[in-house]
């Protein structure tokens, strides 16, 4: 078995139902003497500590999504990922788990997720041991079928058997190849039946639908069917703004198609969530999880991608630092990187820390002393998002840079000056920018974050020379702020 084939990646989901990174490893199925049990269990890849050992109960629904994922739930609202390097690891580790627990590892789940009062009256449900039956997906039974699947949404059971009688029968492309013909109809009574069917559909919260729905053939379909809710007297254009005025620009171009595909699904499904679908009520707020993760996983591989193209991130650098740049193109590539900054957010400590020393190698501060400085007022407010994520991650590799600059730069265009000139000149009335780069000069100059060398001289040294850099730069600032920025730890000063 090659090393990667079960390397993992463990999450678990927090009270903001997002997914928290718990760090990379290589999962096994072990018998654990200690528990009796049949265990998968996860150790950390850089010291071999366990990240996870978690029981294959005979009772847990165990998900598999997207290929190279598994989830489930230990308990109430604690739930658990392994998101695997490889497939064919993933199949290895499914199968050892519908093993244990005695089913075909066909499934996309092992267990119906039945709480306690659905298991109190299972035997009295005839539906339970079969597929829900679906009417014909014909124009006269959108009716029946929207109730059909409105009825489901409180049953558990129900949800999981409508799940897969609309996978066995291929009944997602039927009903969007329906929505096509209401529309040259003009069957606005149609229309809002299938809003019903297409979002409730959703609501089931199943990967394997996602991986349908959201596919490039259907996608703009299920976002048509969307822009009809009933509730609304004109639909929305939701299609037309994704098609027209949302256009995809590609800031050096993207020959990988894999890449490319994935970056359109995750705009347009992350579009879907955050503009189409209605605020859920407290009923509803969980059946939308599996949507989360969906976007959040493909953000992780988009990251990943993008980290592993040596030569699109060199382009993109040289044309960001290259004097000949026109400003609109700069203006696309600064985004870019500002885009790419937020999404690594969803990777793992360590694999965030390769992904800004890679940036910090190809020269991301100097670049910023270029964009910062620039007249166009939203350039550099995402230059500075980015500079926000660079002291964020690691606040000594921009005290360094500040600190050596002044040797190494044959001119006065210092980052440090760059960033002092635009807290003086932010035209903003509440002055946000200039609280924003002032909130970051304090992280800069508190020694509180400051690394701890083993010589206190050496620290004290680091500490005073960066407060030079820092003051020499502060020039004619209006004195006004000076009691806001020096509001840090002033007896470690």
């Amino acid at each position: 078995m090659s090393d990667t084939r079960r390397r993992v990646k463990v999450y678990t989901l927090n009270e903001d139902r997002q997914w928290d990174d718990r760090g990379t490893g290589h999962v096994s199925s072990t018998y654990v003497e200690r528990l009796r049990e049949i265990c998968l269990l996860v150790r950390a890849e850089s010291d071999g500590s366990l990240l996870l050992e978690s029981k294959i109960s005979p009772n847990t629904a165990y998900q598999k999504q997207q290929d190279t994922l598994i989830v489930w739930s230990e308990a109430e609202n604690y739930d658990l990922a392994l998101s695997f390097q490889e497939k064919a690891g993933c199949d290895e580790i499914w199968e050892k788990i519908c093993q244990v627990q005695g089913k075909d590892p066909a499934v996309e789940i092992t267990q119906d997720p039945i709480d306690e009062s659905e298991e109190e009256r299972v035997d009295e449900l005839p539906e339970t041991s079969h597929l829900v039956e679906l009417p014909p997906c014909e124009l006269a039974r959108l009716e029946e079928i929207a109730d059909l699947v409105t009825s489901v949404l409180s049953s558990p059971i129900r949800r999981e058997k409508l799940a897969l009688a609309l996978m066995s029968e291929g009944y997602i492309k039927k009903l969007l190849q329906l929505f096509r013909t209401c529309e040259d109809l003009e069957d606005l009574e149609g229309l809002h039946h299938l809003y019903e069917i297409v979002r409730g559909v959703l609501f089931l919260n199943k990967a394997a639908l996602f991986e349908v729905m959201f596919s490039d053939d259907c996608i703009m379909d299920v976002v048509g069917c969307l822009e009809y809710d009933p509730a609304l007297v004109q639909p929305k254009r939701h299609r037309e703004f994704l098609t027209k005025t949302a256009k995809f620009k590609e800031v050096v171009p993207i020959t990988d198609s894999e890449l490319r595909q994935k970056i359109h699904q995750t705009y347009r499904v992350q579009y879907i969530q955050d503009i189409i679908l209605p605020t859920p009520s407290v009923f509803e707020e969980n059946f939308l999880s599996t949507l989360t993760s969906f976007i959040f996983f493909n953000k992780v591989e988009i990251v990943s991608m993008l980290q592993e193209n040596e030569k699109l991130l060199t382009e993109v650098f040289a044309q960001l630092t290259d004097e000949a740049t026109e400003d609109n193109k700069r203006r696309e590539l600064v985004n870019f990187f500002k885009e790419f900054c937020a999404f690594s957010q969803t990777l793992q400590p360590q694999n965030r820390d390769a992904f800004f020393k890679t940036l910090a190698n190809l020269g991301i501060l100097p670049a910023l002393e270029i964009v910062m400085a620039m007249d166009d007022l939203q350039v550099r407010a995402a230059a500075t998002d980015i500079l926000s994520y660079l002291v964020e991650f690691s606040p000594s590799m921009v005290r360094e840079f500040v600190m050596q600059e002044p040797q190494q730069a044959d001119d006065d265009v210092l980052l440090i000056n760059v960033v002092i000139k635009q807290m003086i000149c932010d035209s903003d009335p509440e002055l946000g920018g200039a609280v924003q780069l002032m909130g970051l000069l304090r992280t800069l100059i508190d020694p509180e974050n400051m690394l701890a060398p083993t010589n206190v001289r050496l620290q004290e040294t680091h500490t005073v020379n960066f407060c030079a850099a820092f003051i020499q730069g502060l020039g004619d600032m209006d004195q006004t702020f000076y009691p806001n920025i020096f509001r840090v730890n002033t007896d470690t000063l």
